[in-house]
């Protein structure tokens, strides 16, 4: 029961931090540092990223009828520029899945530490600041999803295999770079949303085919475990996705960077003073 309630607390963890630009490594690490789980560690590694799956089926929850290039609510019009969308995220996902696939076991073998990611949240927090200082009063140059380029997905796209580097948010790279080209914050969110989909789908199974390939075998308790903290990780993502959307309409993105900078610096005094 108790493992039960860790594993509920991290698809809660997960549910808010995978969507807003604040970095999910950053607080998985405090959550690993503060809590003990009496699990194997070749479960704990899949798990961390397979229940990822719950997280991105909020997406396809949220934004079905608008991604769905079948729906027979729209016209040959909508159905169009809805491919148009999808070409776009495909292009904006070449340069993560390239980088990904050359660079993605390197990175974690050699950056996956407290110190990268603290240093990746200050950073990027200081980045979000200075960027929306930069924009304000000024008319963003893309207001649109129409209006996006096929130039700024990939542009985009090249921003997002940032997050390769522990700490620094798949969104937050996403959106941060989307805003440094001129997008609107409700483009920025949308677009990053869109991407994870394919990212976080492949990044899943391809971590799953690893793990069976070299002989893992799943417990029923760890198919709970895993069933429920996707579970936890979808309604938490719904939540979120909604909350950020409505937020953004009114508000800019400067609080998420003073408080990855605030936990960039707890990051800092826990490991590098108390651990």
């Amino acid at each position: 029961m108790i493992e039960l309630l860790k594993i509920i607390f991290i698809g809660i963890v997960e549910g808010i931090t995978e969507w807003l630009p604040i970095s999910s490594t950053g607080h998985m690490i405090l959550v690993e540092a503060f809590m003990q789980f009496n699990l194997r560690q070749e479960f704990w590694d899949i798990f961390l990223v397979v229940i990822q799956l719950g997280a991105i089926m909020a997406v396809v929850w949220i934004y079905f009828d608008r991604l769905n290039p079948f729906s027979p609510n729209k016209t040959d019009r909508e159905k169009r520029g809805t491919w148009d969308t999808w070409f776009k995220v495909a292009i904006g996902c070449v340069p993560a899945a390239f980088f990904g696939f050359l660079l993605d076991d390197w990175m974690e073998a050699h950056l996956m530490n407290w110190f990268v990611v603290a240093l990746a949240l200050i950073i990027y927090g200081i980045a979000f600041i200075v960027v929306e200082n930069h924009n304000e009063g000024r008319r963003p140059s893309t207001q649109s999803m129409g209006e996006l380029t096929y130039k700024k997905a990939f542009q985009i796209g090249l921003f997002q295999t940032l997050s390769l580097v522990p700490g620094t948010s798949r969104s937050g790279s996403s959106i941060l770079g989307a805003t440094i080209l001129g997008t609107s914050r409700p483009v920025a969110a949308d677009f990053s949303f869109f991407m994870s989909i394919p990212i976080m789908f492949g990044a899943s199974g391809l971590k799953v085919v690893k793990a069976l390939l070299d002989g893992f075998v799943f417990t029923a308790s760890e198919l709970g475990f895993l069933l429920v903290g996707m579970v936890v990780a979808f309604i938490v993502s719904v939540i979120t996705i909604k909350f950020l959307l409505r937020y953004i309409q009114r508000n800019d993105f400067k609080v998420f960077g003073w408080y990855r900078i605030a936990l960039g610096i707890i990051v800092i005094m826990y490991f590098g003073l108390f651990a």
